[in-house]
């Protein structure tokens, strides 16, 4: 029964919450106070340890914005999600999380992007040591050609590890992509043998054999069938204990589905009738999804644009 306040009782096992209806049941006389049921303390939101904070972030090529005014954070263990139509901005904001706009002639990341407090773009900042912390997964699986074991212990070979070392380092790599049991007994085939989805995990694998903090996806299932997609899925959410992880996906249900907090981008026109990508909103994906504070966000996720 509910109390005439309204609260529902909470934490209170169903099967002793029953009355039976063959027992007599005492009531209050009239007149009688009644204690109020206490009320129950909401539990309050964890802290989040911000792993990046970008403000005022703003990407130009060859002197003309692709992206403007993107400020958030993206706390760790946490998986975050880009959204957004093409030509939005996306993955230009995540390539700018482990510095690959440094390998593009023109490109140029204004604003502040602080990984741990520490500015990504400060001029004593090794990028090749960002990319080592900061491993990315892109859109079509890439493997080298390669055996699927020194597809995984290239980067550990480029660090320095030890070739005693490398056996654990590739099992546990591939234990940690969910690719161990279908692949251990072919370490010696060639990477590129592997299914689609295989490739992806493998990709995954060996993303995790340089032992980053962050893993970034660019769209990591575009090119994979639904089976191979839930795979990837299930995958990342057993990564987030260990990672953190931000995704960009076209795929709405997906970013629904996996992501802890999702950033919504649009493309505008500017003055000069080019496209420009801004972050419209960013907020806890259930959220976004069922109460969006923008209505270019609710207009997006309905499908009225996009």
């Amino acid at each position: 029964m509910t109390p005439e306040d309204g609260s529902v009782p909470t934490l209170i096992d169903s099967t002793t919450n029953v009355i039976d209806v063959t027992t007599e049941v005492g009531f209050p006389a009239a007149g009688t106070d009644v204690p109020d049921t206490p009320a129950v303390e909401e539990e309050p939101e964890r802290e989040r340890e911000l792993v990046f904070e970008l403000r005022d972030v703003e990407v130009q090529y060859s002197g003309h914005t692709a992206v403007r005014e993107v400020d958030l954070d993206i706390a760790a263990n946490e998986i975050t999600a880009f959204i957004g139509p093409s030509g939005c901005g996306k993955t230009t904001v995540l390539r700018c999380l482990n510095r690959m706009h440094d390998l593009t002639l023109g490109a140029e990341v204004l604003g502040t992007v602080s990984y741990h407090g520490e500015n990504l773009y400060a001029p004593k900042v090794d990028a090749a040591e960002v990319r080592r912390r900061i491993g990315m997964v892109f859109q079509k699986p890439n493997p080298f050609p390669k055996t699927i074991f020194d597809n995984v212990a290239y980067g550990p070979k480029l660090n320095g590890k030890k070739r005693s070392e490398l056996r654990d380092i590739v099992e546990h790599a591939l234990t940690r992509a969910a690719l161990w049991d279908e692949v251990k007994d072919k370490l010696k085939h060639s990477g590129l043998s592997l299914s689609g989805g295989q490739q992806q995990r493998l990709c995954i694998a060996r993303a995790l054999a340089v032992e980053p903090d962050v893993v970034l996806m660019d769209e990591p299932c575009s090119a994979l069938d639904p089976i191979a997609t839930a795979r990837i899925e299930d995958l990342m959410e057993e990564l987030k204990r260990d990672f953190t992880i931000v995704i960009v996906t076209h795929n709405m249900q997906q970013a629904a589905r996996t992501s802890d907090r999702t950033a919504f981008f649009t493309a505008e026109v500017d003055d000069l009738g080019r496209r420009v990508g801004r972050l419209i909103e960013y907020d806890v994906t259930e959220k976004l999804f069922t109460a969006p504070a923008d209505a270019r966000t609710e207009g997006y996720i309905t499908g009225r644009f996009g």
